[in-house]
């Protein structure tokens, strides 16, 4: 195999021996893979400080026996700074790292289109662009309808009878009707569904004027059905600030 090149997004770190490092990578062309970064733990190093988690570099990468070798990286943006100074905003950034490490779960698998949403969220975050909670929830939501585990959110999940329903079940899928209402259902304000639609379609300007009442129901919500479909819970969610 030839030296290649890929734009990517490190999602987390181990150390490795004395001075090294493998590196967890979403990328643009080859999804999630794993390489390694020699000396980078070395007080020396200013290569290591490129590849910490929340930065987005282009990466240049030789093949090795059991891991590739990262040999070079160029920044391109450096998420953690902004976020390493607001802590609730750390705390989401590290829940959508996570997630987007557990969905792209097979390495080497192309995942373009996860990618460039994870970009969007870690920008929109670090920039501020609107609420901390809002930009989590609409990844998450956004993620896992790429990963094939959409909410059903306008219409009945087992008969499709138009909606909005009263009901919504984690495990049906999303919302129910009253016909086909599932033990453990829970019955949010119809307010809480159209924000989920809103963040799930991008409709921002509905999203940004709701109401803290409605943000947090939609949240737990996203959380129950995010670790539902991810089948283990997330390491980093409970540390998320969701007054």
């Amino acid at each position: 195999m030839r030296n290649y090149r890929v734009e990517a997004i490190v999602l987390r770190t181990h150390k490795l021996g004395e001075a090294d490092r493998i590196i967890t990578l979403l990328t643009r062309e080859k999804g999630k893979i794993r390489a390694v970064a020699k000396g980078v733990r070395r007080t020396r190093s200013k290569f290591g400080a490129r590849l910490e988690p929340f930065s987005r570099a282009e990466m240049f990468i030789a093949p090795g026996k059991n891991l590739d070798i990262i040999t070079q990286a160029e920044t391109l943006n450096v998420y953690g700074e902004a976020l390493a100074l607001d802590y609730p905003l750390w705390t989401i950034g590290q829940t959508i790292l996570e997630t987007a490490d557990r969905i792209a779960s097979e390495e080497s698998v192309p995942a373009e289109t996860q990618y460039l949403l994870l970009v969007g969220a870690l920008r929109s975050l670090t920039e501020k662009e609107h609420d901390g909670m809002l930009v989590l929830n609409a990844y998450l939501l956004r993620a896992l309808s790429l990963a094939g585990y959409a909410a059903v959110l306008n219409q009945c999940a087992i008969c499709g009878l138009a909606g909005p329903q009263p009901f919504f079940n984690v495990p049906s899928g999303g919302a129910l009707c009253a016909d086909h209402r599932q033990p453990g259902s829970v019955a949010p304000k119809a307010e809480s569904i159209a924000l989920l639609l809103a963040l799930l379609q991008g409709d921002w300007d509905l999203a940004d004027n709701a109401s803290e009442a409605q943000v947090r129901e939609a949240s737990g919500l996203i959380a129950a059905y995010t670790q539902w479909h991810l089948e283990r819970g997330l390491r980093s969610l409970p540390l998320v600030d969701r007054q």
